[in-house]
């Protein structure tokens, strides 16, 4: 899914999340929980959210799968000072321990199973120092927004960046039929995920030995409602 054609037109399809009043808050909220201490990004991705968390100070280090993905953070400035372990984040070690760890721009959803996302943050509360925190962004799916019958509906329409969602609400998948128009060329790919609700999260975070900390519907504190269309959630790994 994330090939070089992708990868090099990412950035341009996701403009919208690299918005001052949308990266702004996201790295606001990772920096002062990481604080002093190491993190490590799970689907680190061309870098949008790790360069700019390095930039303040946070030592940063990545899992990607993608070396397309990882290869367009190099090319970036600053990016190869960020390490950057090519794998699955449900089973890859990066070295060290880290204060934090965080999945964020619904990363964890990629992972297509339920038991692949338990194995996501079993290795996430791995690689955390004790003390340490997972931060997790993910969608909460629209369901009661779907007319009777209907599977799909648009989840992004721009002038650059179409997206219809295909629901298969039996199975928790989502496929986002993604249509982009970029440097005057039109391009499409699908994107698979498997939804988690957050109530599922704090099961997969306590069989990790993670409890829960803070649960909020974005990265400005706003709290979390039926309403909401995300979920950032805070898990921390016993001190001692």
């Amino acid at each position: 899914m994330w090939t070089a054609q992708v990868a090099q037109g990412y950035d341009a399809a996701s403009a919208d999340v690299y918005a001052p009043e949308v990266l702004g808050p996201t790295v606001d909220f990772l920096a002062r929980r990481a604080g002093d201490r190491p993190a490590l990004e799970f689907g680190i991705g061309t870098g949008r959210v790790a360069l700019p968390l390095a930039a303040r100070g946070v030592p940063v280090a990545g899992i990607e799968l993608s070396e397309p993905m990882a290869a367009e953070l190099r090319r970036k400035p600053g990016g190869h000072a960020i390490p950057v372990t090519i794998g699955d984040m449900a089973t890859t070690t990066a070295p060290g321990r880290f204060g934090l760890v965080y999945a964020v721009y619904n990363a964890l959803t990629l992972l297509l199973t339920q038991a692949e996302q338990v194995r996501c943050v079993r290795n996430a509360a791995a690689h955390l120092e004790p003390g340490g925190l997972l931060v997790a962004e993910v969608f909460v799916p629209q369901l009661q927004r779907l007319p009777p019958g209907e599977t799909a509906r648009p989840s992004r329409v721009s002038e650059h960046h179409l997206v219809f969602d295909v629901y298969d609400v039996v199975e928790q998948r989502v496929t986002s039929h993604h249509h982009v128009v970029a440097d005057g060329r039109a391009s499409t790919f699908r994107s698979p995920h498997r939804y988690v609700w957050p109530a599922e999260l704090d099961l997969m975070a306590r069989l990790a030995g993670l409890h829960r900390t803070e649960r909020w519907a974005g990265w400005t504190g706003a709290p979390l409602t039926a309403d909401s269309a995300s979920a950032v959630s805070v898990w921390q790994k016993p001190a001692g």
